[in-house]
């Protein structure tokens, strides 16, 4: 999936947030990737631009990562496939994020080992 990201998509500022979080002007553009809305977060609260639950995990996938830290390196790989069949509209969402900051939200406790960190990793080309 290199070819995603060329050099001029490479500096896009897209970053990982909790949905949770209070909404800050620098966000920009705000892009839920959960299938399932969070709880507890009304849609005003949340102030989307996008829901793209397309490019959440599988719910396969989901289930079997359940959250195990332990399992995150694998849980990458495997939703790094996924998105892998979802070429387009990762180009869609960098061209987003082109104007301006791209933050990725979800609603996973664990800071470190969601897929918004794999989702921000892939659209910075890494």
């Amino acid at each position: 999936m290199s070819g995603l990201c060329n050099a001029e998509t490479m500096s896009i500022d897209v970053r990982p947030k909790r949905i949770y979080e209070p909404v800050d002007q620098g966000d920009g553009y705000r892009v839920l990737i959960d299938h399932i809305w969070p709880r507890g977060v009304s849609r005003e609260r949340a102030r989307l631009d996008e829901w793209a639950k397309e490019l959440a995990p599988s719910s396969e996938l989901r289930e079997w990562f359940s959250h195990d830290p332990a399992r995150f390196a694998e849980f990458r790989a495997r939703y790094r496939a996924e998105l892998a069949a979802q070429r387009e509209r990762l180009r869609q969402l960098i061209e987003r994020a082109e104007p301006g900051p791209l933050t990725i939200l979800y609603a996973a406790r664990d800071e470190q080992h969601n897929n918004a960190i794999v989702l921000c990793e892939m659209l910075r080309g890494g």
